[in-house]
């Protein structure tokens, strides 16, 4: 399935004269820090577009998963993969190194008519730093590096979709994430995780964290680090909830908020400030279970937020290295 933003990337590899037939006057473009909230198509081009276009010459972007539906009268496209190409030029500060990089996206789109109006859009810079060999934070607790498309192979073709299975598979998340909620803050235990997801589910976290499998591997490498962490936490602003078939997508820009109470999470030591988490999900559902779980969370943004500029400590390891 090629939606208005495949052809806005395919367009914009060649020429970005003809951003105007893609995109809303008062397009808003949400990135991932440091580029953060960009508020014109020209700001786009330039602080969004151009720094990838010329770190990366060949770039190419290699989505994986497109699902597309409507959320509370608007139109929405969520999507993740990555962009690929040679890296020859240095990107934000992060070195290159003239071989091929893989760098993750997961995004959130909002259509107005045939255009978009708004793009939610988190890189992974942190995964793109530890290919060029050097890595600010701890090394991740789960697997690091390419995270896998669906084993279904069916994350573009949306042929055979039905309501019927959209409804089935918004209600499991749904449920699911009513379950998270339930945590008595001693016992990871106490969330049934296992009535919502398979056994040997896949949970493919950004850099930082990895990837990881089944809810042993999940609680021990990713949940656990994190609700102790955060004691607080609450998912207080959903900017769409997308359900597409065995697919479902939700986000927001911050999606969570959470007071950084206890050590653990990153290995970082608590800052006792309340954090906002730009997070972005994308489940699919196998018969009664999810089975996989993509998700992308702005950890170089919730760093800043605590006093740490890991562009700054990237820079400085690098030039240890030499």
């Amino acid at each position: 399935m090629k939606t208005i933003i495949d052809e806005l990337y395919l367009q914009l590899k060649t020429s970005t004269a003809q951003i105007d037939n893609y995109v809303t006057e008062d397009v808003q473009w949400h990135v991932s820090a440091p580029i953060n909230d960009l508020h014109s198509k020209t700001k786009v081009i330039s602080e969004f577009w151009q720094p990838l276009q010329h770190a990366l010459p060949d770039i190419e972007r290699k989505p994986f998963i497109n699902i597309e539906n409507e959320y509370q009268g608007n139109q929405w496209i969520a999507s993740t993969g990555y962009f690929v190409g040679t890296f020859t030029k240095d990107l934000l500060g992060i070195p290159a190194t003239n071989r091929t990089l893989y760098l993750r996206y997961t995004e959130l789109v909002q259509l107005e008519g045939s255009k978009i109006k708004t793009c939610y859009i988190i890189l992974d810079f942190l995964d793109a730093m530890n290919q060029a060999g050097v890595n600010p934070l701890r090394k991740s607790l789960g697997h690091a590096g390419l995270v896998m498309p669906p084993s279904t192979m069916d994350g573009l073709s949306r042929a055979g979709v039905t309501t019927e299975a959209s409804e089935k598979s918004q209600q499991l998340v749904l449920n699911m994430l009513e379950e998270l909620g339930r945590f008595d803050g001693k016992s990871l235990e106490s969330m049934q995780l296992q009535n919502y997801w398979h056994n040997d589910f896949m949970w493919y976290g950004p850099a930082g964290i990895g990837t990881t499998r089944g809810i042993d591997g999940f609680r021990a490498n990713h949940q656990g680090p994190f609700v102790f962490s955060f004691p607080d936490r609450s998912v207080d602003h959903k900017a769409t909830l997308i359900a597409d078939g065995n697919y479902v997508a939700t986000g927001g820009w911050p999606h969570m908020h959470g007071t950084h109470s206890v050590a653990g999470w990153l290995g970082l030591p608590p800052c006792h400030k309340e954090l906002s988490l730009r997070v972005m999900d994308i489940w699919r559902r196998e018969g009664e279970h999810l089975k996989e779980n993509w998700v992308a969370i702005d950890i170089i943004d919730m760093c800043e937020q605590m006093g740490l500029d890991v562009f700054a400590m990237m820079k400085q390891q690098f030039t240890g290295k030499i």
